[in-house]
């Protein structure tokens, strides 16, 4: 069913009347037009675009007037036709033979038309005819009403449940029975869509009863409609690059076991051959569904792009702006249906199924980077060299409805891409399905059914699943869970409600993905008061109903509806303009926003007509999608690095390095010379000395000048730029302070804020076209505001240690703290093994939100998942396949790295979970600690997940704790107290008396060679965050650095030579790293005795 089946059937099909919908028309370019692209080939423009698509059916004219009674304008523009061209004869001409739906596949073919007027005047036109096959799985995601046929019945159920498969984790919402007997044939009159299964002896019956169905004869692969009204709708096709990929790689599949043979050596035992070819199927079902899956990824990789979580928003019409023109109808129809709107319910609630897993494993470098840095969308100089040479940019460019794509398809590296994951993907799987199968055979069923009977056979049942459970091996978790969920289903029938209730609390700590809190929600609502009693004395008991009942009440008020972007129709306050403004996608910040208020609110009352935000949003939209046609030639783009943006360009100006027009990039200015392109390097913002916008004279006039004085130049640039002046001159020193700060702090999302503060001056200056917009613009200089008026001094000390500083709520609405950091090694080269690896970062930021970094890179490899919804206080990685996380909420949630899923917790805790240390012994980890607040420390089996041990320190409060030499090392905040691992206190290490005053906390801390601890000090007057670097055996202070300007826990984590420092520091929105190998500063400012 994957490709088209040769076996065809001829049979007449009625001629269809075929009627014009679209005229496009040649891009006529004028002499202007051909100079300026002697430069560029595609610039910025600030004319009207034109739209080249005739409306199947216009409004009258009469109904397009003004209140006042005058004729208004029609707002879609008039394509001119050829005089004395009859549209309605046009399609008779376009289809001399008629127009048929045939059953064969054709080549594409063209013919030409002359028009002769009766003056003789000619008029020359081309036909193009294609021909298209229906394809299945567009008609399922379409939601069309489809029946398959065949003279199997066991093949309908089978080919309808393969093709639900194929959507996976798409699901088919709609009706769903793949079995219809006769009695049961007028189900299918059923006016909405739905996918059912007939005998093919019912095949004309149903095809000349029933209207618009989607017949599928199983038997010789044929797809047909059946009898159509008039005003039938065509069925699209799949998007064309993602079905040339899907094409290539059922082609390459191996579906014959007897070429497969050639390949093995020859066996006679019959036993072995069977397991040969069940290996086989196994592996080409494994396969196929890889390339199933590939496909849905590749149809709605994209749509990521376009969702706004914070108001569960997704922009439809920008969306289907940036599809190809072919691909439109396809995303027209499906963006209509139930199952995409389900599909978009699953990607803002960030559910982490096959398609996220697959979509970020296939996720280019260049898309991670972009993922980390808050910038607009524009194209790279890697994407505009190969887009020069793409023959599909060339036709989607010409034959565009509105807007071009706004973000460029990924079709020359994703078949490279996406081929390894398949091999390695499938690979793995394979892997998986070879592992030997684990078989229970339940006790057999005695009659007749008396309730003795059933009662003996419910306790032979659960006595198998207890000597089952028993001699299972404790890593096998999988299978654990599933007993545990049988013997708790026979437990809940047999009444005996609290043994069931343990069990699926042991279920809830091995699997939760297999748990069913329905289920044990309605058992816990119906039990008797006695027994209920009963289970609240047990705590575990007690806590698996507090947890299943307050889900309950989440999930009632979680709204999981999903809007569509519309510009607004009515006045806006500030509140409204930032949800709006976020809502489109174009900025988040909360601050920028309200910057961006007060520039178009200039002159004005403090709120915005719909009018001047639509003006403002289109403004944007056109210079995001005329960004993406620029294409500046070869001999230029060797000079820009691989990821360098043009982000604005100037109109022609003359300058003293010739005249050109200047482009500014997130790096540099540079000059596109005329005439012959060329470049010319103006500066890069790093090496700017100083901006002045000045006038020049010109005869009687005083032409607007700007001038740039760079430190690696003696010549100071100088350009004419005349109107654009003051703009340009704004938007040069914003990211010239911008490039400042990026470098004093190491942070690169400086210079990404920055290029948003200069397009929004940009569109603020296309919308209000007023005499105050340089003024309005003006507001939106945040950072050469804030170098000249309140400079951000970074402490020398911090300045020479900080390597690196990255944001991770980069694109959340409201800056995150940063709670808990962990750093998990791996193999920079990462192999085809799944234990290979590139070293991670995970971040904790608050409500119990975890985003993964690639810590070779600084890119995202994970995006935000939750676990529970408490802040988050510790993380570990206690094997190479799991890592835990300790909560506020007393649970230890236990994460697969492979997945990226929680389906274990451990909650044994009954206070806060502060910290948790994994014991290593012979490289593997052993036994894990963890630690509450109450001061409550368990060892825990890291294989069974049981308690070991279990005992309280002498203390008030307990906030971290550090396994070394055998010896905990635990941080009551007032002191670092050392116990053995039985809970034996050795020795504590306090703060002087006369030193509080310097240090008053211990928050956390690292052993290194040195020892790293975090807490609240003083610096220029003020309490901030401070990290002291102490010398163990000297025990003075070697280093002192100002970490971050919050006071609240500092996280130390040691990552080879460097230290990650991060911190709950909602200003820094961050963590930063430290290289820890750097001579330190003799301080004696503190000092720590061992009593």
């Amino acid at each position: 069913m994957l490709a088209q089946l040769a076996q065809k059937e001829e049979k007449n099909f009625p001629p269809l009347d075929p009627e014009v919908l679209s005229v496009f028309v040649p891009p006529f370019i004028s002499k202007e037009a051909i100079q300026a692209t002697n430069i560029n080939s595609s610039n910025f423009n600030k004319t009207k675009r034109r739209s080249f698509r005739k409306k199947k059916e216009r409004p009258k004219l009469e109904n397009l007037k003004n209140p006042n009674g005058e004729q208004k304008a029609s707002d879609t523009e008039d394509i001119s036709v050829p005089k004395d061209i009859d549209l309605i004869g046009l399609p008779q001409l376009c289809f001399p033979g008629g127009l048929y739906i045939t059953s064969e596949s054709k080549e594409n073919h063209i013919h030409f038309l002359v028009f002769t007027d009766v003056c003789g005047n000619r008029t020359y036109g081309v036909v193009a005819q294609y021909y298209q096959p229906i394809q299945i799985i567009t008609c399922i995601l379409t939601e069309q009403r489809i029946v398959f046929f065949s003279s199997d019945w066991a093949l309908l159920t089978l080919i309808a449940e393969c093709f639900m498969l194929y959507l996976h984790p798409i699901q088919w919402q709609h009706t769903f029975v793949p079995i219809l007997s006769r009695q049961m044939l007028d189900f299918i009159m059923a006016p909405t869509s739905f996918l059912m299964g007939c005998h093919i002896d019912h095949f004309e019956e149903v095809s000349q009863e029933a209207e618009d169905l989607i017949l599928i004869n199983i038997d010789n692969g044929d797809i047909k409609h059946s009898k159509s009204s008039v005003d039938e709708a065509v069925i699209p096709d799949v998007p064309s690059q993602a079905a040339e990929t899907f094409i290539k790689r059922v082609e390459s599949l191996q579906l014959h076991y007897d070429l497969e043979l050639c390949h093995l050596s020859s066996s006679t035992d019959f036993i072995e051959l069977q397991m040969r070819r069940r290996a086989w199927q196994q592996k080409l079902n494994t396969k196929v569904q890889q390339i199933t899956l590939q496909l849905i990824v590749n149809i709605f990789r994209e749509v990521k792009d376009h969702l706004n979580y914070e108001h569960r928003v997704f922009n439809s019409e920008e969306f289907l702006k940036t599809r190809a023109h072919g691909d439109q109808p396809f995303y027209k129809k499906v963006l209509e249906t139930h199952i995409f709107h389900s599909f978009l319910k699953a990607r803002l609630n960030r559910r982490m199924d096959a398609f996220a897993r697959l979509e970020l494993s296939t996720q280019s470098e260049e898309d991670r980077l972009n993922s980390m840095l808050d910038s607009p969308r524009r194209q790279t100089v890697v994407k505009m060299a190969s887009k020069r040479f793409n023959p599909q940019y060339m036709i989607s460019k010409r034959m565009v409805i509105s807007m071009p794509n706004l973000q460029d398809i990924r079709s020359h590296d994703s078949p490279a891409r996406t081929s390894s994951l398949r091999r390695s993907e499938t690979e793995r799987a394979v892997k998986l399905s070879s592992k030997s199968i684990s078989t229970f055979k339940i006790p057999e069923i005695h009659f007749p059914l008396m309730s003795q009977c059933v009662h003996t056979y419910y306790t032979d049942f659960i006595n198998h699943l207890t000597r089952a459970i028993n001699i299972l091996q404790h890593d096998n978790s999988a299978l654990l869970a599933r007993y545990f969920y049988l013997r708790g289903l026979i437990g809940l029938m047999q009444g005996k409600l609290l043994d069931a209730l343990s069990d699926f609390q042991n279920l809830y700590k091995t699997d939760i993905r297999i748990f069913p809190t329905d289920l044990v929600r309605k058992m816990v609502e119906n039990m008797p008061p006695s027994e209920r009693s009963l289970a609240d004395r047990r705590p575990e008991l007690k806590r698996l109903i507090s947890q299943v009942m307050e889900k309950q009440r989440e999930v009632i008020k979680v709204d999981d509806h999903v809007k569509n972007f519309k510009l607004p129709k009515t006045h806006m306050q500030l509140d409204d303009f930032v949800k709006r403004i976020q809502e489109s996608g174009i900025i988040k910040d909360i601050d920028t926003i309200h910057r961006l208020f007060d520039a178009l609110t200039v002159g004005h009352q403090k709120q915005i007509d719909p009018e001047t935000f639509k003006d403002f949003y289109n403004y944007w939209k056109e210079t995001e999608a005329e960004a993406q046609e620029v294409n500046l030639p070869h001999s230029v783009l060797e000079h820009l690095d691989t990821n360098e943006c043009v982000y604005k360009l100037s109109c022609s100006v003359k300058t003293n390095f010739g005249v050109g027009k200047i482009a500014m990039t997130q790096k540099r200015l540079f000059l596109l010379t005329e005439g012959r392109p060329g470049y010319v390097e103006i500066t890069t913002f790093r090496n700017i000395e100083d901006v002045k916008s000045t006038t020049v004279a010109f005869l009687l006039l005083r032409i607007p000048t700007l001038r740039i004085k760079s430190v690696s130049k003696k010549e100071v640039f100088e350009a004419n730029l005349k109107t654009e002046c003051d703009l340009w001159h704004l938007m040069v020193k914003e990211m010239w302070a911008g490039k400042k700060m990026a470098d004093d702090h190491k942070d690169p999302q400086y210079i990404q804020q920055a290029l948003t503060n200069v397009l929004l001056m940009d569109a603020v200056v296309g919308a209000l076209q007023s005499s105050k917009t340089i003024y309005a613009a003006s507001k939106l200089s945040y950072f050469d505001k804030m170098k000249n008026e309140v400079p951000m001094m970074v402490p020398k000390t911090t300045s020479e240690t900080l390597k690196h500083k990255i944001n991770p709520s980069v694109g959340e609405t409201f800056p995150q703290a940063v709670d808990v950091l962990l750093y998990t090694p791996g193999h920079l080269d990462a192999g085809d093994r799944i234990e290979d690896a590139r070293p991670k970062l995970w971040c904790a930021l608050s409500e119990g939100k975890v985003i993964v970094f690639d810590a070779s890179t600084w890119t995202i490899q994970q995006h935000c998942f939750k676990v529970g919804s408490s802040k988050l206080t510790c993380m570990v990685m206690v094997e190479q396949s799991q890592v835990w996380i300790g909560s506020q909420d007393t649970i230890i949630y236990i994460i697969n790295t492979h997945s990226m899923s929680c389906n274990k917790q451990l909650n044994d805790h009954r206070s806060h979970v502060m910290d948790i240390i994994a014991e290593n012994r012979n490289s593997v980890s052993s036994e894990a600690y963890s630690c509450s607040l109450d001061g409550t420390v368990i060892a825990w089996n890291i294989s069974t997940l049981k308690v070991n041990r279990r005992f309280q320190l002498p203390c008030k409060t307990l906030i971290s704790i550090k396994l070394h030499d055998n010896r905990l090392w635990c941080c009551t905040g007032s002191c670092i107290l050392v116990a053995t691992t039985n809970g034996s206190p050795q020795k504590e290490m306090k703060i002087e008396e006369n030193l509080k005053d310097v240090c008053s906390y211990f928050l956390c801390f690292q052993l290194f060679p040195e020892m790293w601890i975090g807490g609240r000090g003083l610096s220029q007057g003020k309490t901030r965050g401070k990290i002291y670097v102490i010398d163990a055996e000297k025990k003075t202070v070697e280093k002192e650095l100002v970490g971050h300007a919050d006071t609240s826990l500092l996280q130390l984590i040691g990552r080879c030579r460097e230290a990650l420092i991060g911190g709950a520091a909602a200003e820094d929105k961050g963590y930063a790293t430290y290289p820890t190998e750097k001579p330190g500063l003799q301080r004696e400012s503190l000092k720590i005795e061992e009593l």
